[in-house]
């Protein structure tokens, strides 16, 4: 078939259940040993996967006492990754309401010279407040401005990256010619958030400009992917919402005039592997033994932007009532969204839903075997309610390991998944075009 899967591996501390760290099949080394990084990026190149991913979080967590709950900074980590592999895509993720865009626009173009064309930027507005006060914002600036700046915040990058022409750079040495300066121009960006001359201090890198990722799935964050992502990531807990949030943002994208095939959309997965289905339920049920309630009470609060869950019992039957109306949060909007839906959907009680968002915070969780994981994967990707996957293994290494063992073997065989890598780019790999210069004839 030509329409095959993209795999991205999210790297997030030991693993994605909330328990991961203190699980014996998790990784012993720190979360801050860029060793433990660089073997698990290895990993997923060797299972040949599209793409690894870094998420960031500016500020520490009231919950720093119950698990590791911090990491590396990710830019920082993508250079190290980017000289340990040479052919896996390498994605952080980088704020544009605490980031200028020249510094920014400097760091990724550096990077994607670095890895010789294999770096994407998930786009992010930072929501939390404890990062406000530590970048000096106070008040916290609300979901509307956040988008608005980021509007002007990617005029600006993008600009800052289309600044030089391709053949810019000769470095003639016989001439003593350098570079074209009539192929190098000004940015002259200015908004009512950002002003930048430009240009950028380093000539156009190898893949045009790094990939745009984005993870925001609320009606603004929908609006924005449409205009810029090539790749989302979407927190997606059922097929149905799946293939809805699919068919929306393709349709936005079109509506956009871009192409849809170049607006790749992956919800999160947490499989849970093992040779039985029995046994892969054991596993499951071995981490939520070991996951807090109290640390999932908390996280929860801080997902709606400091509600007060305090007074709701573990063993209570939730309704939407229970919970501020997403509209309302000045957080991640979307992921409150999902929260509030699958209360809507499912007759659960507050302790049933913290052992589910233990497993990975609101996306997709799986327990069972190989052939039972391809087949989800499958049925979603053909359903059109992905065009791939970001996988989430709940334990680091050991999840990923099987994965790439046993389920990319039969995604393999079924002609879903690559056989080898057939460019070096990230962009090659997601099969995206070069993007436009201004420079272009």
């Amino acid at each position: 078939m030509s329409r095959q899967m993209h795999l991205n591996l999210f790297i997030h501390s030991r693993g994605h259940h909330e328990a991961s760290w203190r699980h014996h099949a998790s990784s012993p080394k720190s979360v801050f040993d860029i060793s433990y990084y660089q073997e698990v990026a290895q990993k997923a190149e060797k299972g040949l996967f599209d793409s690894i991913f870094l998420a960031d979080q500016l500020a520490l967590g009231e919950d720093i006492a119950n698990g590791p709950r911090t990491g590396l900074e990710p830019v920082t980590v993508l250079s190290a990754l980017a000289v340990s592999t040479t052919k896996i895509g390498l994605i952080a993720t980088a704020s544009t309401t605490y980031t200028e865009p020249f510094n920014l626009a400097r760091q990724f173009a550096s990077l994607d010279h670095i890895s010789n064309g294999r770096i994407g930027w998930n786009i992010v507005t930072s929501w939390l407040a404890t990062a406000a006060r530590n970048f000096g914002s106070a008040p916290q600036i609300s979901h509307t401005e956040r988008y608005e700046r980021a509007d002007e915040f990617m005029s600006a990058v993008l600009g800052l990256w289309d600044s030089w022409a391709a053949d810019a750079i000769v470095d003639d040495r016989a001439s003593g010619r350098y570079a074209k300066r009539d192929r190098i121009r000004p940015v002259g960006f200015a908004g009512q958030h950002y002003a930048v001359a430009g240009p950028l201090n380093l000539p156009r890198s190898p893949q045009g400009r790094p990939i745009l990722v984005q993870a925001g799935s609320s009606e603004t964050g929908r609006a924005f992917a449409a205009r810029y992502a090539e790749a989302i990531f979407t927190a997606q807990m059922e097929k149905t919402t799946a293939q809805d949030f699919y068919y929306d943002l393709k349709r936005r994208v079109r509506e956009n005039g871009r192409q849809e095939d170049q607006a790749l959309i992956l919800p999160g997965l947490s499989p849970l592997v093992a040779s039985t289905e029995t046994e892969a339920k054991r596993m499951a049920d071995e981490l939520g033994e070991l996951a807090d309630p109290e640390v999932g009470r908390k996280r929860l609060s801080q997902r709606f932007g400091g509600h007060d869950f305090s007074h709701l019992p573990l063993d209570k039957k939730l309704s939407p009532e229970d919970f501020p109306d997403p509209d309302q949060i000045e957080a991640a909007r979307s992921r409150t969204e999902v929260i509030v839906n699958l209360v809507k959907r499912q007759d659960m009680t507050f302790r049933q839903l913290l052992v589910s968002l233990a497993g990975a915070r609101g996306h997709h969780t799986f327990a069972g075997t190989p052939e039972q994981v391809a087949d989800l994967m499958e049925d979603w990707f053909r359903s059109k309610a992905a065009d791939g996957f970001n996988v989430m293994p709940p334990l680091l290494p050991a999840m990923l390991d099987v994965f790439v063992e046993e389920v990319i073997p039969i995604l393999q065989k079924r002609g879903l998944f690559r056989t080898c890598y057939d460019g070096d780019t990230l962009r090659s790999h997601y099969g995206l075009h070069e993007p436009v210069s201004q420079f272009d004839d």
